[in-house]
């Protein structure tokens, strides 16, 4: 089969670059809008290294593989990246791919930096071969059934479609809000419309409704739905995964997308490094940032910084993960065992929990943070 070329813009040397491997999902079912953002930051992290010198004198290539939110396509892309000699991977925005490709590369000893996908179960079994910048799904979604406890609700809603992502985030918040007397409520995504599922939400008594579903759709057409329902005037409307995040959310929805709280990995306030991150991730964008350009430009700053000082050897750059202490666009990226967690997590990631501001849809509110 022949492998498909790198998207314009990726970065090509001879044969005496170091090539590090980029999983990003670029076309659909992928969320495409994820999937080039991330591409951005980790393009811009290479070229950063290249006029900095590169590695040792040698350029760094991207070779960039689109995942299209395919596990199986993903797998396969370990295996050909494997073949065409990277030092590591790096990148992967949807977990159940990434859980693909970190089950793969452990099994080929590739070393795998994940960029962006929280599930904790990445791997069946603890592997030395992957590490993590983005925090593990029950962090932050047990922050996020914080702040919901903390804002008075106690009954809520999930509109879930099968998912081994959704599934994990609903057990999460589930075990998380139970012993505070708080109960979770699951509706269907796939079986009830979105009429549908506003008459299952007014007979539910929820206080809130999170959605743990697909973006564009169902999302979009559910948040219309409940915000035209007069009996839903007092609803809450989260979306812990982040959604919100995206360009396209407040483009499709409107005013209707203001005021969803989701999970952002980003600080309160940018460092230096990261102001000067987000001016250049914003003029190769042409729009603002999401934390997973910052994301992707923070595993390029890990790998070329283990690179420099371990080579290309993937048993020494699987090798290096505890001793990492690199400075990254979101604060010192160091990496540990943590219970639960099969693979090297970074320790301190940053979580919020925002909203985009009703009054000025473009500007995120910061509503809790840890």
């Amino acid at each position: 089969m022949n492998a498909p070329p790198s998207p314009p813009g990726a970065q090509r040397t001879d044969g005496s670059a170091v090539r590090i491997g980029a999983l990003v999902p670029l076309t659909r079912p992928g969320w495409a809008e994820a999937g080039q953002h991330l591409l951005a930051g980790l393009e811009l992290g290479v070229r950063e290294v290249n006029d900095g010198g590169g590695i040792g004198g040698r350029p760094l290539e991207l070779v960039v593989r689109d995942t299209a939110a395919d596990p199986e396509k993903a797998a396969a892309a370990v295996d050909e990246l494997a073949r065409l000699g990277v030092a590591a991977l790096a990148g992967e925005y949807h977990s159940v791919v990434a859980r693909a490709a970190a089950a793969r590369a452990d099994a080929l000893g590739l070393p795998f930096l994940c960029s962006s996908a929280v599930l904790d179960a990445l791997t069946d079994r603890p592997t030395d071969q992957v590490a993590r910048l983005a925090p593990a799904q029950s962090h932050g979604w047990r922050l996020y059934a914080d702040f919901l406890l903390g804002a008075g609700h106690r009954r809520i809603a999930v509109a879930i479609q099968p998912s081994v992502y959704w599934a994990s985030g609903t057990g999460i918040l589930r075990d998380h809000l139970a012993p505070h007397g708080a109960t979770v409520v699951e509706l269907d995504a796939n079986a009830l419309t979105p009429t549908a599922l506003c008459d299952a939400l007014v007979d539910s008594a929820a206080s809130a409704l999170l959605l743990l579903v697909g973006h564009p759709d169902p999302a979009v057409p559910i948040v219309k739905a409940v915000r035209q329902d007069r009996r839903l005037a007092g609803l809450l409307v989260g979306a812990p995964a982040g959604q919100p995040e995206f360009a396209s959310w407040a483009t499709l929805l409107g005013a209707d997308g203001a005021a969803i709280p989701f999970l952002r990995y980003l600080p309160e306030r940018l460092g230096p490094l990261g102001a000067r991150v987000e001016t250049a991730l914003r003029e190769r964008l042409a729009e603002a940032p999401s934390f997973v350009a910052f994301e992707g430009y923070d595993a390029i700053a890990v790998l070329a910084d283990v690179l420099r000082s371990e080579g290309a050897d993937r048993a020494r750059i699987a090798a290096s993960w505890p001793h990492v202490a690199v400075e990254g666009t979101r604060g010192k990226i160091r990496f540990s065992r943590t219970p639960g967690i099969s693979v090297w997590q970074w320790t301190r990631p940053p979580v919020q929990v925002v909203d985009r501001d009703p009054a000025q849809p473009d500007r995120f509110r910061v509503l809790h943070t840890g």
